[in-house]
């Protein structure tokens, strides 16, 4: 069951319109990435919960590395809960997994420039990364600290691999609200990651990153919580809504609110 409350997966739509967070039509909890929020000059109130993506998927597939320091990101992340308010959590810039992130290529319809790192420093990057957020923030808030740590990895014995690394560091994952699930979005389409869902799912309090729906349908009800911004992407292959004037609804909100209201109700 997903849904915005207790007793099922609790539901982010996706953005890449950060404005949403301020509009109070979009009464519902958003995940927006920290690429298109910096942008914004003047902050505004948000009107709902809302969490942050990192933008850490595109910075490495671009870039084969992350171009934002870790001080850098702490000090827009603290800047946004105190001027736009209600962030639940924040994402680490962690550091994804999917083969063609490693070695280049395409992950999805994304062309990567590869790291040319090991799974494991991708892994140890990550959890280094969640620590050192963590370190820096009461540098520059005093409010609880918002990042959650993020496991990676290709299989589930390397995402176990992971959260060793975590618990080598003393984090102890089973007693967060939260855990990241990364290494997921470009990899949907096969059974694996469904069982791998619902196999960390039983240890860990799971956020799903960018989940599709049949994604959603298949294993949301072993997540804790999930984002996605699949009602975008059929925007963009379907006719406006009647009235809307634009060539496809890709980034409309009464289309996004349409496309979360049939989710939710689904059965």
């Amino acid at each position: 069951m997903i849904t915005d409350g207790p007793g099922g997966t609790r539901f982010y739509l996706g953005t890449h319109k950060p404005r949403w967070l301020w509009d109070p039509a979009a009464d519902f909890p958003l995940f927006v990435s920290h690429r298109t929020l910096r942008a914004y000059a003047v902050l505004k109130p948000a009107t709902h919960p809302w969490a942050l993506d990192s933008g850490g998927f595109t910075e490495i597939a671009k870039y084969g590395r992350r171009t934002i320091s870790p001080r850098e990101y702490v000090q827009a992340v603290a800047r946004y809960d105190a001027e736009i308010g209600l962030l639940e959590w924040a994402a680490p810039q962690d550091w994804m997994c999917e083969e063609a992130m490693i070695t280049g290529g395409m992950a999805g319809k994304v062309r990567c420039a590869g790291t040319g790192l090991s799974e494991l420093e991708h892994q140890r990057r990550t959890v280094a990364n969640y620590l050192e957020l963590c370190r820096l923030w009461p540098e520059y808030s005093s409010a609880r600290c918002p990042f959650i740590p993020v496991l990676q990895g290709s299989d589930t014995p390397s995402y176990l691999r992971c959260a060793a690394l975590y618990r080598g560091q003393g984090v102890r994952l089973r007693r967060l609200p939260l855990v990241g699930l990364g290494s997921v979005c470009r990899r949907q389409g096969t059974a694996e990651i469904g069982e791998l869902a619902c196999e960390l799912g039983l240890r860990f309090p799971l956020h799903g990153f960018g989940v599709k729906t049949q994604g959603l349908a298949r294993y949301g009800h072993m997540l804790a919580s999930a984002d996605s911004m699949a009602w975008s992407y059929a925007a963009r292959r379907s006719a406006p809504l009647p009235g809307h004037t634009h060539g496809h609804c890709g980034n409309c909100l009464a289309f996004a609110r349409q496309w979360r209201t049939r989710l939710l109700s689904a059965p």
